[in-house]
Formats: structure tokens, sequence, C-alpha cells
């Protein structure tokens, strides 16, 4: 038997039948069930099934395959269980290990370890290298990245930042110490993107000649339109704003900043050095 031939596929239909069999018949296993799409693991160094254990374990370049999302790693540790009412059993989490992928048509996520938690569907990734990138845009993080894909969302924790490369060069930016990005496509076929960011902790948002900074702020894609609260700073060449809101373009580099939010009772005033020279920027008072 050829070592691509030693695979599992764990088709999540029917009921689950399996003799006694030593790991390297693993590949008769069938029926395996749960919630959802089938789902089909294969690995090129063979798949041992620990029954006292309730896991089946894929080693070297094993990948598991649910619908359109696959989890590529070095290891894959598969856990299952019985189903309620007695009628087979399911696969309820996937260990990922060493040069862990999570991809999709449209994204692939990275990290050196991951857990996949079939019931939530929901990757956590942990370890070193840990990024999202799906097209032009690329989120990184040093603590974990979520990936949600049935909410089409990710989230990205410690010193997490999100880049999206510009056609005439440069990027625009957006870091915070927990960044939540928000995935869609524009209905007409293209591949998803990154359409929203909320952002908390220590927000830094950037486009090639202006910086903005606050305790928290969201940013619409489309728009390129960004709101901060709370210690905000905008810097664009020698000028700086100092106050408690502001909205900002970073595509033309156009602001305005209050000393408040303008729902809020507090009475604040902006501060700031301005240069005669620099457009863009108003700062009424409040």
């Amino acid at each position: 038997m050829s070592r691509r031939a030693r695979t599992l596929a764990a088709v999540l239909a029917g009921a689950f039948a399996i003799a006694a069999a030593p790991p390297a018949a693993a590949q008769g296993v069938s029926g395996l069930t749960g919630a959802g799409e089938p789902l089909e693991i294969q690995a090129e160094d063979g798949i041992a099934w620990r029954r006292q254990d309730r896991v089946y374990v894929a080693r070297g370049n094993a990948s598991a395959t649910r619908g359109e999302l696959t989890v590529r790693a070095d290891t894959l540790t598969a856990h299952y269980r019985e189903k309620r009412d007695g009628d087979g059993t399911t696969i309820h989490r996937i260990v990922a290990e060493g040069a862990v992928e999570l991809a999709t048509p449209d994204q692939t996520a990275y990290g050196s370890r991951g857990v996949y938690d079939l019931d939530a569907a929901v990757m956590v990734l942990r370890g070193s290298g840990l990024r999202l990138v799906t097209g032009a845009e690329t989120v990184t993080a040093e603590d974990s990245l979520e990936y949600w894909p049935e909410r089409r969302l990710a989230v990205a924790r410690g010193n997490a930042v999100a880049r999206r490369q510009l056609a005439g060069g440069g990027e625009r930016r957006v870091a915070a110490e927990i960044l939540a990005a928000y995935l869609a496509g524009d209905g007409g076929g293209d591949a998803e993107r990154i359409r929203r960011i909320e952002a908390f902790d220590n927000v830094r948002m950037a486009s090639p000649d202006t910086v903005v900074r606050g305790d928290k702020g969201v940013y619409i894609a489309d728009s390129r339109m960004a709101t901060l609260v709370g210690a905000v700073r905008i810097s664009r060449g020698e000028n700086q704003l100092n106050g408690g809101y502001a909205e900002v373009n970073l595509a033309t580099g156009v602001s305005r900043l209050l000393g408040a939010p303008p729902d809020s009772e507090a009475k604040a005033r902006v501060r700031g050095l301005l240069r005669p020279r620099e457009d863009g920027i108003t700062a009424p008072d409040r």
C-alpha cells in the first residue's frame, strides 16, 4: 500500500461501523457522523486509531477537509465522541500541530498550533507566524488568531495589525491590542475582503500621510472612514491635534476632531499644533 493510499475518509452520514482492526487498516473506517458536511482526513505517514482515547492521529502533511474549509499541519489529532442518541459517533475537535494552515477559497490563516472546534465552527491559532491573508490584506497577531468562517470574522489578539497594500504604493494600516475583522464579498462573485474592523486598546490607524491614535476605533473599508474615541491624537506631517473623538477619511486625510463624541454632554476643547501649509484638517471647538 502506498503512503498516499493510507487515507482516512470520515464521512459524516450513516451509522458508525468499525471492526477491531490495527491502525494500518484505518482507511477502512467509514460513517463517522456529525453535524454539517462530510469531513475527510488524509496523511502521508498514516493514521493511528487510539480507540481508548477516542482519537485518530494523522501524521505527515496531514489535512482535514470539510466543505470548502481545509486544515493542514504536520500532525492532526481528531477527537470523536458518542452521539447522544447512541447512533454512531461524531468528530467534534481537531488539534493541529506544526506548520498549521487553515484555508478557504478566499482566505488562509497560519500558525504553529491550532484547535478547530467543529461544534462552534471556530479555529483558534497560536504560536509563531500568526497571520490571516485575504487578497491584498493581511492580519497579524502575537497572542492568538481566531477564525470563524461561518460568521466571516477574524479576531486577532496581541499587537494585532491589519494591513492593505495600496495600488499606488504604501499601505493602509490599523493596529491595536485586539482587532475584530469582518469579512464580506461584494455580491458580484469577487473574493472576500475585510469590510469592517473594530479595534480596542492602543488603537493606531495610518495611511501614507496621516496617523490617528485612540482608545477604541472602527474602520469601514468601503468609505475609508475611521472613527476613534478616547485620547485621540491626529498626526499629519508636523501637525498634531488632540481631542476625545475623531472622524478621519484615511483616503483623503481629511479629519474632523472634537473634544468629545457628538452625543456626549461632556464639554472639552481640542488642543494641537497646526502648520499653515498643511491642508485637510478641521478642528472645531466644543
